[in-house]
């Protein structure tokens, strides 16, 4: 089996959600690699909360995790989420207008936007209406600015809620970039939290296109609230390669994988 340690990690949690545990002399035998390999593969797949280890194996986590603060999301995989943004950001062509969802990797992309003309950008963030705001004070940014109103939650410095999502229904956009919490080839694009995936879900409706950013972690994951079905999405940007698996159903979809290197 020729695999690299990301298409092995996601074989492991396609077993563990169909069989709802997994043992490891079976990874070992499975993948073809060393019981220290899958027991690394299988730490490194709990700290992302993706699993629980047991003696002998893992077993499917039966809760969805709580959303880390912002401002400790910002510090993780931090340069796998920058290139994912210079990437999103080279598809924004002079005179769009885009909509940048809440999260980290969104924020990522506003550095690279400085040189758009004519530009108009929605955000719901409070950290990059902070940041577009100063790039325009200094006159780093020429484009527009448009703040989406809404309640504050304050733990993730956002605007979410019904009173946001009427307010994105008055607009629309070229392109939405939309941020996911989590990936699974037959449950789509989730969200921890339903006021902010409701948001997202707006977000898309009132878009010509979908961009959907997505780094590794995210990618076997399944939360709370769906954002978006694979028919509903035309773009994912990732810093890994999609699982050997997805390629068949992606393609039927029209989604187009875009790996940031």
């Amino acid at each position: 089996m020729s695999l690299n340690g990301e298409e092995r990690k996601q074989t492991i949690l396609n077993l563990l959600h169909q069989q709802g545990k997994v043992r490891t002399p079976e990874l070992v035998a499975q993948l073809d690699v060393s019981s220290e390999t899958v027991r690394r593969y299988l730490e490194e797949l709990e700290v992302e909360n993706k699993l629980k280890r047991v003696y002998g194996g893992a077993v499917k986590v039966h809760f969805d995790p709580a959303e880390t603060p912002y401002f400790k999301r910002e510090t993780v995989h931090a340069e796998e989420k920058k290139r994912i943004g210079r990437l999103a950001a080279s598809l924004v062509q002079d005179k769009d207008v885009i909509v940048l969802d809440d999260g980290t990797t969104a924020l990522q992309m506003i550095e690279f936007l400085l040189e758009k003309k004519g530009i108009t950008v929605l955000v719901c963030s409070v950290p990059a209406l902070t940041l577009l705001i100063d790039y325009k004070n200094k006159g780093m940014f020429s484009g527009d600015i448009v703040f989406i109103g809404g309640r504050i939650h304050a733990a993730q410095h956002r605007v979410s809620g019904a009173v946001a999502q009427h307010f994105m229904t008055s607009f629309h956009v070229d392109k939405a970039f939309i941020v996911a919490d989590g990936i699974q080839i037959d449950k789509g694009i989730t969200s921890y939290e339903d006021e902010r995936g409701l948001l997202s879900r707006t977000f898309l409706k009132q878009a010509h296109q979908t961009v959907v950013l997505a780094d590794h972690s995210t990618i076997g994951s399944n939360h709370f609230c769906k954002i978006a079905d694979w028919s509903e999405v035309d773009i994912i940007i990732s810093d890994s390669e999609p699982p050997s698996e997805w390629r068949v159903k992606l393609a039927e979809q029209d989604v187009h994988w875009n790996v940031a290197k």
